[in-house]
């Protein structure tokens, strides 16, 4: 082990800090579209009925063709990486807050407007905390599903730990495969506990009974 780490110790902080940027950037772009979309969705319910399914559709392409389009269009840069993880993390964040917004009682929905409140004030004061369990689910599953797409990363040179499995099937060194999957696997574990603790914070305490005892 430490003759492993003398060899590449530093290699191997490089990529995972690179894996984790690709992570987190696309899945911060991906949570921010999907839950524009799955709120749009909501407020016309009836396009689901096409929109839903055609995403459904999309999302069978392997991440590898999608990958390679984008490459084919605009070459190994960061913005074709960014940009396929981006829409993949986003499926999960759309449907589950499209789930989640249509999933609230009604009853909570009239009370606001009984209230007085407008259309824009009910969905932020009601019905995105009533769904919010709903929606962090959804970025749970983008998150943990980008850390293994990063690895196509390293498919157009851009590397990450994907560098590493790439070079290891290539050489049929076990090693180097394992040297990329085993943290990649630990990413995948720990963005899961740390977004699994922030659905329990952003979760209204009268649904935190049902949410991570």
């Amino acid at each position: 082990m430490r003759a492993l780490m003398s060899t590449y110790g530093a290699d191997l902080a490089m990529r995972i800090a690179e894996h984790t940027v690709y992570v987190l950037i696309a899945t911060a772009i991906g949570f921010a579209a999907g839950l524009l979309l799955g709120v749009l969705l909501s407020r016309v319910p009836k396009w689901s009925g096409v929109i839903l399914p055609l995403l459904s559709i999309f999302q069978t392409i392997p991440g590898l063709v999608f990958i390679g389009v984008l490459y084919i269009w605009w070459g190994g840069s960061y913005a074709t990486v960014i940009t396929a993880l981006s829409v993949y993390a986003m499926f999960p964040v759309l449907k589950n807050t499209y789930t989640g917004i249509l999933g609230v009682e009604r009853k909570y929905v009239e009370a606001a407007k009984g209230c007085g409140m407008s259309p824009f004030q009910t969905l932020a004061r009601v019905e995105l905390p009533l769904a919010m369990p709903t929606i962090i689910a959804g970025l749970r599953m983008a998150a943990i599903y980008t850390v293994s797409w990063a690895v196509l990363a390293a498919m157009i040179g851009l590397r990450g730990l994907g560098d590493f499995v790439y070079q290891g099937v290539n050489s049929n060194n076990n090693t180097l495969i394992l040297l990329g999957a085993v943290p990649a696997a630990v990413l995948a574990i720990v963005f899961g506990a740390v977004i699994d603790l922030l659905q329990k914070k952003v979760t209204p305490r009268g649904l935190r009974k049902g949410v991570g005892k």
